[in-house]
């Protein structure tokens, strides 16, 4: 059956659909040994021979097992499969045995939290499409106390310093001082470094980020730098679209966030974790 080039190559674990574009516009992809440029050109990987950067992807889309991680990322790490520069990247964190995966979105270098790993691009497409309304957590620690009406500019969506304009979001201060304040912080869109760029828009910049949920998925138990594989029925209830991205149904008496399931640190406590500091968060 043909289908497009690009679902293609992620089926082969080579990269995420968007990335994949990429390197067909690049003239890295070819069919029947003809170069093909066009991101919407179709093939049948049981009829064409497809390769990319010269490696034959055939026997890749048919053999390949698809394998979910949850990585809680450490500050100081690429969320990137290369980096010129030579920095450390997630892809270090989990074992070469598993195979090449992928992000599921971003986290920048100096944000820590849970990041999703795979090598099935539909995954990878349903998660980062704002049209599927994955929340995306994160605990925020900004310089001073910004008003009220900041913060609901915020909410309403903002517009950053590059001319475009942010989708609502949701913002609950969790905690002040007379130097800082905590929020809580849930979009459903990511483009880059948009929560840093958000507070940096109202004039109270981030020190610490860190995400905490992707839809119904938080674990408390991964240290920095561990990982787990997601459950069959994990991955089965993101690609049902039951939940668009809510949490778990609370009961009222006992449910709690993420926030509100673990003591916070003290400002104290935080300050100097910023100290020690060097997504898309």
């Amino acid at each position: 059956m043909e289908e497009r080039l690009q679902k293609l190559i992620a089926a082969a674990g080579i990269s995420s659909r968007r990335h994949a574009e990429e390197m067909i516009a690049a003239g890295e992809v070819t069919v029947n040994g003809k170069l093909v440029t066009e991101p919407g050109t179709k093939a049948d990987p049981e009829r064409d021979h497809i390769k990319v950067r010269g490696r034959l992807i055939n026997s890749l889309i048919q053999e390949r097992e698809k394998i979910y991680i949850l990585l809680n990322k450490p500050r100081g790490y690429l969320t990137s499969l290369a980096d010129p520069e030579g920095r450390p990247l997630v892809a270090e964190l989990v074992p070469h045995t598993l195979g090449r995966l992928h992000p599921v979105g971003r986290l920048d270098f100096n944000t820590e939290g849970l990041l999703l790993m795979t090598n099935d691009g539909d995954f990878t497409n349903f998660i980062t499409s704002a049209r599927n309304r994955v929340a995306k957590v994160y605990e925020v620690k900004v310089k001073g106390v910004p008003p009220e009406p900041a913060i609901e500019r915020l909410r309403r969506g903002i517009k950053l310093e590059d001319g475009v304009r942010t989708a609502p979001a949701e913002v609950k201060k969790v905690e002040e001082s007379e130097t800082n304040s905590w929020f809580e912080v849930i979009l459903h869109e990511g483009r880059n470094q948009q929560i840093r760029r958000m507070f940096d828009a109202i004039g109270h910049s981030v020190t610490k980020l860190r995400r905490v949920r992707i839809g119904f998925l938080y674990d408390e138990r991964l240290a920095p730098k561990q990982w787990r594989r997601l459950m069959p029925a994990e991955v089965a209830r993101f690609m049902r679209g039951t939940q668009k991205g809510k949490p778990p149904a609370k009961k009222k008496s006992s449910a709690k966030t993420p926030l509100q399931a673990k003591k916070r640190p003290s400002s104290k406590e935080m300050s100097r974790g910023a100290g020690n500091s060097g997504r898309r968060g």
